[in-house]
C-alpha cells in the first residue's frame, strides 16, 4: 500500500533520530510512544480517505448501472471488450502496430477500475437486500 510506505518513509528518519539522541531511555521511550501515536493517527486518516474514495467510486458505478441510457449502462463492458480484442490481436501479431507501454498501462488501470467497480456494484446490491 503506497500510503503505508509513505508514512514509513516519513517516520523512520524521526525514529532513527530519537534513537541517536543522548537522552535517557525513559525520554526516548516517551518520544517513541508519541511518534507511534501520531503515526497511527495519520494511518487512520489515510484509511478513512481510502474508504470514502472507494465508496464514491462504488456510487458512481451504481449510478451508471441504473442509468436510463443503454450506452450509460454498458460503456464499461464495451470498453473492456474492445481492449480484449486489441490484446488478442496484439498477442497474435495481427495488428499493423504493437500496443505501446502506455496502452498496456491504460489497460491495467481500466481492468482494475472495472473489476473494483463491478465488485462494488455487487456488494451494494447484496447490502441493500
Amino acid at each position: 500500500m503506497g500510503v503505508l510506505d509513505f508514512l514509513g518513509g516519513i517516520v523512520k528518519p524521526i525514529t532513527d533520530l530519537i534513537d541517536s539522541l543522548t537522552t535517557t531511555e525513559k525520554e526516548k521511550k516517551e518520544l517513541s510512544n508519541e511518534l507511534v501515536r501520531i503515526e497511527n493517527q495519520f494511518l487512520g486518516k489515510a484509511l478513512e480517505y481510502e474508504a470514502k474514495l472507494l465508496d464514491s467510486q462504488g456510487r458512481i458505478v451504481e449510478a451508471e448501472a441504473k442509468g436510463q441510457s443503454w450506452l450509460q449502462r454498458n460503456w464499461r463492458p464495451i470498453t473492456m471488450l474492445t481492449f480484449l480484442i486489441l490484446v488478442v490481436c496484439d498477442s497474435f501479431g495481427w495488428l499493423a502496430f504493437r500496443l505501446s507501454n502506455e496502452a498496456w498501462t491504460l489497460l491495467q488501470i481500466g481492468l482494475g477500475g472495472y473489476v473494483v467497480g463491478r465488485t462494488g456494484e455487487k456488494i451494494v446490491e447484496k447490502v441493500r437486500k
